[in-house]
């Protein structure tokens, strides 16, 4: 899929670093997810919007490849790229860069549609879906 990816900057601070000074790992997913909130957003989607109507996204599957470290007041730029739609989940591609544009982390995060009170798989709505697909 060729679209330019969304990016989201982030600032690392001293409560996102381990006892070794480096990001800990579980972070990058919610910076992953905060550039994905972020992305929809820019959209002009809000997810609070989509939890009135019973909907919401919810990570299915990631897979992370850590290929370097991140550390204190590092500024990163989080990317978003949609690598698939379907009819009830997205597939994104994301990626952590460091200020000189260095790969730091690579991602695949699938998000599935549900219905809340059920929680299972529901379709994206129809003008929900004309909006994601147009930012292809």
């Amino acid at each position: 899929m060729s679209q330019t990816p969304f990016h989201w900057p982030v600032r690392i601070y001293y409560e996102d670093t381990d006892a070794g000074g480096i990001v800990y790992n579980a972070n990058y997913l919610k910076f992953m997810e905060r550039a994905r909130t972020e992305w929809l957003r820019h959209l002009g989607v809000e997810q609070d919007s989509l939890l009135e109507q019973d909907i919401a996204f919810v990570v299915r599957r990631v897979e992370m490849d850590l290929r370097r470290p991140a550390r204190f007041n590092d500024a990163l730029k989080v990317t978003v790229t949609v690598k698939m739609l379907k009819r009830a989940s997205i597939v994104f591609e994301q990626e952590i860069l460091d200020d000189a544009g260095l790969s730091l982390v690579r991602g695949e995060v699938v998000i599935a549609c549900v219905n809340i009170a059920q929680m299972k798989p529901f379709a994206i709505p129809e003008p929900l879906m004309g909006v994601l697909s147009g930012a292809r």
